[in-house]
């Protein structure tokens, strides 16, 4: 570990990054210089990146240009800045779009997660400083929550990044910095789902199967899964999903659906598309006197959430939650260690594994609803050559047989 006494200023690093130039339009692998990390921040070299649909939304419609997205993500210290005596170079860690910096109103508060100093970043800067660490040919490249693992080399705050086991698998737990913990988070955190209880899921993504793994795992007698596309009810199943609704298929209103379905509304609703139509569907499909409805997903559209008042006359209930509500640095080893002794699943929804210079595929895919998760491997160039193919499944293999084994 670096004291002040014998710190060494790291230098800029130059590598590739998938960056967007303009929104909706394919990214372009460019030359891009990285900044040194400045006091409190670490320079990572991301090993692993998924795309969150998120990443999508925010590339189609982002006026804040050109641009580096992504931010689920998993890599290895590779410098730390002045004043850092959390991490190490070389120490395994996720980054995180939400921090924890510990001491704010609400780190300190033991009720919130919405960390005061390295909340949500929205300007495409860093919290310390309000300037970027990216750049082209001298020219300044926006930042995306404050992450941007489509890079090959990122700058992060310290306090949002958490140091992992480093026996754990980088290209599955970088599912646990966004999508994974949030569904997880809501089920457990945020509704506090109870045994026997029912439960109903708008959209089956990665999230909302999340948010099912989570109340399976509670108990819940009764989970209903609903989506537009028919094709996800049979891997909905394996995450605990016991009745699948197919809203494109049914004359009457889904929330009669749900109603009936239950015997009157379900105990706890989630909403995870993004939808805020969605969200008050969700709502009345819940039931009077104690139905709490949550919503995780961020809409593109339309963000106001539009509800009739007696909705919440009859004691109905309506949350919202971030990052499900789980506090990084303190709470997510633990759902690391959860994954690493097989109490929760991750390998299951990591549906496609390409090279990171085959990110415009894995957005086509995401776009085109083919994919759960995508991860990108940095190391990797070109997936359509067989030695990537043959590497990965043997990896694969190897990972999987060892788990069976009880071997990290």
């Amino acid at each position: 570990m670096s004291s002040s006494s014998s710190f060494e200023q790291p230098q800029v690093i130059t590598c590739k990054a998938a960056v967007a130039w303009r929104a909706g339009e394919p990214l372009v692998i460019e030359e891009v210089e990285v900044s040194p990390p400045q006091p409190l921040e670490i320079r990572i070299k991301v090993v692993c990146t998924s795309l969150c649909r998120s990443d999508l939304s925010a590339w189609e419609s982002q006026s804040l240009l050109p641009r580096i997205f992504g931010h689920e993500a998993a890599g290895i210290v590779e410098s730390i800045g002045e004043g850092v005596t959390e991490f190490e170079k070389g120490d395994h860690v996720l980054a995180v779009f939400t921090g924890e910096c510990g001491s704010c109103r609400h780190c300190i508060s033991g009720k919130s997660n919405m960390c005061q100093v390295l909340g949500m970043e929205r300007k495409g800067l860093m919290h310390s400083d309000q300037k970027t660490r990216f750049s082209i040919k001298g020219k300044p490249v926006y930042h995306y929550c404050a992450v941007s693992s489509f890079s090959e080399y990122t700058v992060v705050h310290s306090g949002c990044a958490v140091k992992v086991d480093p026996t754990a698998p980088l290209n599955k737990i970088c599912l646990l910095s966004c999508g994974v913990a949030a569904g997880l988070g809501a089920a457990w955190n945020v509704a506090d789902v109870q045994k026997g209880s029912s439960v109903v899921i708008f959209g089956l993504g990665t999230v909302g199967l999340s948010v099912a793994q989570g109340a399976k795992l509670r108990g819940a007698a009764q989970i209903i899964g609903v989506d537009i596309n028919p094709a996800k009810a049979e891997q909905a199943n394996t995450f605990g999903v016991t009745d699948f609704v197919d809203s494109n298929n049914h004359s009457e209103p889904i929330p009669q659906v749900i109603k009936r379905m239950t015997g009157g509304g379900a105990d706890f609703a989630f909403e995870c598309v993004g939808d805020t139509e969605v969200a008050t569907t969700a709502l009345q499909s819940c039931s009077d006197g104690w139905g709490v409805t949550v919503t995780l997903g961020v809409p593109k559209v339309k963000p106001e959430v539009s509800a009739h008042y007696g909705l919440f006359l009859s004691g109905k209930s309506l949350k919202g939650t971030l990052f499900g509500g789980w506090k990084p640095k303190s709470d997510i080893p633990s759902l690391i260690e959860k994954y690493m002794n097989k109490e929760i699943m991750i390998d299951e929804l990591v549906t496609h594994n390409l090279a990171f210079d085959d990110i415009n595929e894995a957005f086509e895919l995401m776009r085109e609803g083919k994919c759960l998760r995508c991860v990108l491997h940095m190391s990797k160039r070109g997936s359509s050559g067989e030695h990537f193919l043959w590497l990965h499944q043997s990896i694969e293999q190897a990972w999987r047989k060892n788990r069976r084994r009880g071997k990290p």
